[in-house]
């Protein structure tokens, strides 16, 4: 077989890995790709958005099945281009990749089918919006309607807080159009969780459980970013939480969908909050998670190829999943600055010294080659990605590694998964 990856990142270079493994793939091309995804992968420089490129190049090289990472080539509909011309692709169309790409519609078609999320309103006009928070409890979130990189949320302590963030959204259009509408809904307090499945529109495959840490700083400070790092599985997810989750949250989406007329296939990713009054919805993805990816496929003992191709032609209802007995984490190192402005184009040093060991994968996610060296091109630059027998080995195994990569002002968190560790230590220890 040969397969197209479009996406440049590290959930594409995690999924270019994944892949290559496999003995049904002959040959494995990216576009545009990235250094480290170059040395399992051709890369070939066409952009996401680019469907009419990628299209010509998928009929020329006769590509068997392509792959489709960022949200912006599936807004694009790049799906409807290659399905419309019985190419096999892996991703939702862009009727129903709508679910990510309008919060507004996520939120409208959960309140009409039952599923649960936290209580919200909906604006397009600014002055009723402002009017609206003056009467509201604090803290709040507000959420850009569009697609914003995983930027477009935001936690509002105070009056003087939204106020701000609305006039950015809607009145300074940081996102551009993603900010005509916004929703203004409760805050929740809990545990978010990221449940990621694969359907075909009729079957549903769950893949393992991942916690994202989106705040930039330790401790769980400072602005949202696309993600500082994540591990798998959640301890917090039991048996009955999971069939919860799929008999609550994950059946019915994919039902409500396909009653909308927008069908779905591909992957479909819930970010969830465990509250005390039970399981929320925050928003459903559709696309695979970044830096959740990384850290589920290092788990999975089975071949990704099968799960994709056969939701790409619908009859997924064939494959099962299998999962290696054991936790992963991954640490993004990211930029000085990040997610505010950065520089670019600094030399890495180190990735040669964690080639060839069994439990790293340094997945590359804003890289870029300068005269034959690797060097950062991007916000979040490298995900070092490991695997232990317990999260607490794969925690260790992980920070060890992250001290042999380095790049000038290069940042990370140092607690990727200490809350699950500390939690399961207080139940561990005698009363």
């Amino acid at each position: 077989m040969k397969i197209l990856i479009i996406g440049s990142g590290g959930r594409e270079h995690a999924l270019a890995w994944k892949i290559a493994q496999s003995p049904m793939v002959k040959k494995i091309f990216c576009a545009p790709g990235n250094p480290g995804i170059a040395e399992v992968a051709e890369c070939v420089d066409i952009e996401p958005e680019n469907v009419d490129g990628l299209y010509n190049f998928a009929l020329k090289q006769k590509i068997d099945l392509t792959v489709v990472g960022p949200e912006d080539a599936l807004a694009a509909g790049i799906v409807d281009r290659f399905r419309d011309r019985h190419l096999h692709i892996f991703g939702p169309n862009k009727r129903a990749s709508i679910i990510e790409g309008s919060k507004v519609f996520a939120k409208m078609l959960m309140r009409k089918h039952g599923i649960p999320t936290a209580d919200f309103k909906t604006f397009d006009d600014l002055k009723q919006a402002k009017k609206h928070i003056a009467t509201c409890d604090f803290p709040l979130v507000i959420k850009a309607d569009g697609l914003a990189k995983g930027k477009g949320v935001f936690v509002c302590k105070t009056l003087e807080d939204a106020d701000k963030h609305i006039d950015d959204i809607m009145k300074e259009k940081i996102f551009g159009y993603a900010g005509n509408k916004i929703v203004i809904e409760e805050f929740l307090s809990g545990e978010e969780v990221s449940i990621l499945a694969i359907t075909d529109g009729k079957t549903i495959v769950p893949l393992a459980s991942a916690q994202d840490h989106k705040a930039v700083y330790d401790g769980n400070k400072g602005p949202n970013t696309g993600g500082m790092g994540a591990y798998s599985p959640v301890p917090l997810i039991t048996e009955d939480m999971q069939f919860s989750i799929e008999e609550n949250i994950l059946v019915p989406i994919v039902h409500a969908m396909k009653k909308e007329n927008r069908p779905y296939q591909g992957v479909i990713y819930a970010g969830l909050m465990i509250t005390s009054a039970g399981l929320k919805v925050l928003e459903f993805n559709a696309r695979f998670g970044d830096p959740e990816t990384q850290v589920i496929l290092m788990r999975m003992k089975s071949d990704l190829v099968p799960l994709l191709l056969t939701t790409a032609k619908s009859n997924l209802e064939d494959v099962e999943v299998e999962w290696h007995d054991c936790a992963s984490i991954c640490v993004v190192m990211a930029s000085n600055g990040y997610p505010d402005k950065y520089e670019k184009g600094l030399t890495i040093s180190g990735l040669e010294a964690l080639k060839g060991l069994d439990n790293v994968q340094v997945f590359h996610a804003g890289t870029s080659l300068k005269n034959g060296k690797v060097v950062t091109n991007g916000g979040r630059v490298l995900g070092v990605t490991t695997v232990g027998k317990d999260l607490r080995e794969a925690q260790k195994n992980v920070y060890e590694a992250i001290q042999k990569v380095s790049f000038s002002g290069a940042h990370y968190r140092r607690d990727i998964g200490a809350k699950a560790l500390y939690r399961k230590n207080s139940q561990d220890s005698p009363p």
